[in-house]
C-alpha cells in the first residue's frame, strides 16, 4: 500500500509521464505541471502503454486508478502534495527556476524528487531557500511504470530522514530503492551506461559491426546474465569453484591490455549521427516507436514474470520484487475505493513529517 496520499509531477515528457503512470496506476491522485501544449496528449499515450503492461501483470483486475489533474501551474500542481516528481529536461538553470518555485508553494513536509539523470542533487538545491532539506534525486529508468530500479542520492543539505522517507515512498509503489553512498555527477547507472555507449560508439564508428549486430550480441549474450545476477554475481560464477578470486587473478591482466577506446571520445559529428540513425532505422524494419514501447513492456513483463517464479516459487532478482508488487497490486485491486483512500490518508502523515523534527535542531544550531 502506497504511503502517498496526493503526488505531483513536474514535466510531463517520457520520464515525467512513466512517474505519472505508476503513481496513477497504483491509485494515487497526481496532479501535473508541463506548459507543452502537447502534454495531455503524450501522457495520455504512455498511460495506454502502461495500461497495458500492467493488464498482463494482473489478468483479474487492476486497482482504482488515481484521478490526474492539470495544473496550470507549479503552485497549483504542488499545493496539498505530500510527494513532488521533478522531471524536466537536463538544464541546471531550468532546474533552479523549477525548484525553486516548488520549495516556495509545497507543503514543507513534502518529499520533493528529482529525475535526474546526472546533476548533482548539491548542485540543485541550491535555489531551494526555504526547504533544500528535503530533495532527493530519485534517478528511474525508461519505462518508469515497468523498471522497479531508483537511485537515490542525497546532496549536502538533504537531512538523512529526508532519504528514508524517500525509500519508503518509492518502494510503496513498488520500486526497489538503491541509495548512492556519495554524491558524484552521473550516479552508477548512468556512469555504466555511458561506458558501453562511449565503447559502442568507437565500435560503430570504426565498422566493427553493425547497430543491429551490436544489439545482438548484448541481448543474445551478457544482457541476458545482466538481467538476473548483474556484474559482479556472474564473473563470480565464471570464476569456478575459486570464485571471484580465481576470476580476478585470471582476467584481471587483461584491463592492462590496449583493448578499448573507453577513455578517448569519438567526434560526435554529423557522419557519425547519419550512420548510427540509418543503421537504427534499418534495425527498426518500419515499426513505430509505439509499436517498439509494447514490445519492450511485453519483454519486460515476460521476464520478469519468469523470473517470480524462480528460486522455488519465491522469485529471483528483479523476479522476486516483481512477485510482491503484483500482490501489493492485486490486494490493492480488491479493496474499495473510500477504504483504499482513507488507508492511504492514515500512513502519508507519519512518514511526510520525519523531516520536520530535524529542522527544528537546525534551526537552534543557526539561532
Amino acid at each position: 500500500m502506497s504511503i502517498i496520499n496526493k503526488a505531483a509531477a513536474i514535466g510531463g515528457g517520457v520520464i515525467g509521464a512513466g512517474w505519472v503512470a505508476r503513481l496513477l496506476l497504483n491509485g494515487i491522485d497526481v496532479s501535473i505541471f508541463d506548459p507543452d501544449p502537447e502534454a495531455s496528449r503524450k501522457v495520455s499515450e504512455v498511460m495506454k502503454g502502461a495500461r497495458r503492461a500492467y493488464k498482463q501483470m494482473l489478468p483479474g483486475g487492476l486497482p482504482k486508478e488515481g484521478k490526474l489533474t492539470f495544473a496550470k501551474t507549479i503552485a497549483e500542481a504542488v499545493a496539498d502534495a505530500d510527494f513532488i516528481q521533478e522531471s524536466v529536461p537536463e538544464r541546471l538553470d531550468l532546474k533552479h527556476r523549477v525548484l525553486a518555485e516548488i520549495d516556495l508553494y509545497a507543503p514543507a513536509n513534502a518529499i520533493v524528487g528529482s529525475s535526474t539523470s546526472g546533476i548533482k542533487p548539491t548542485d540543485m538545491q541550491v535555489a531551494m531557500k526555504k526547504h533544500p532539506e528535503r530533495l532527493v534525486v530519485g534517478h528511474p529508468f525508461n519505462p518508469v511504470y515497468l523498471l522497479p530500479l531508483v537511485e537515490i542520492v542525497g546532496g549536502e543539505q538533504t537531512f538523512p530522514e529526508a532519504i528514508e522517507v524517500a525509500k519508503e515512498i518509492y518502494a510503496s509503489i513498488g520500486m526497489k530503492p538503491v541509495v548512492i553512498r556519495k554524491e558524484i555527477e552521473a550516479f552508477v547507472g548512468d556512469r555504466l551506461l555511458e561506458a558501453a555507449w562511449r565503447e559502442a560508439l568507437w565500435l560503430i564508428k570504426d565498422g566493427i559491426c553493425t547497430v543491429e549486430e551490436l544489439d545482438d550480441i548484448m541481448r543474445y549474450g551478457f544482457g541476458l546474465r545482466w538481467a538476473q545476477m548483474g556484474m559482479f554475481q556472474v564473473y563470480r560464477v565464471a570464476g569456478g569453484e575459486a570464485g571471484m578470486r580465481h576470476f580476478m587473478a585470471q582476467f584481471g591482466p587483461c584491463l592492462k591490455w590496449p583493448w578499448t577506446k573507453l577513455m578517448d571520445v569519438p567526434e560526435f559529428n554529423d557522419e557519425l549521427v547519419d550512420l548510427i540513425a540509418t543503421q537504427s532505422d534499418d534495425q527498426a524494419h518500419g515499426l513505430s516507436i509505439r509499436e517498439l514501447e509494447k514490445i519492450r513492456d511485453d519483454n519486460l513483463v515476460a521476464i520478469m514474470e519468469a523470473l517470480s517464479r524462480q528460486n522455488k516459487g519465491k522469485g529471483w532478482g528483479a523476479g522476486a520484487l516483481h512477485k510482491d508488487y503484483t500482490r501489493q497490486l492485486a490486494k490493492l485491486a480488491a479493496k474499495k475505493p473510500t477504504a483504499s483512500r482513507a488507508a492511504e490518508k492514515a500512513k502519508a502523515t507519519k512518514p511526510v513529517k520525519k523531516t520536520e523534527k530535524p529542522k527544528k535542531k537546525t534551526g537552534k544550531k543557526k539561532g
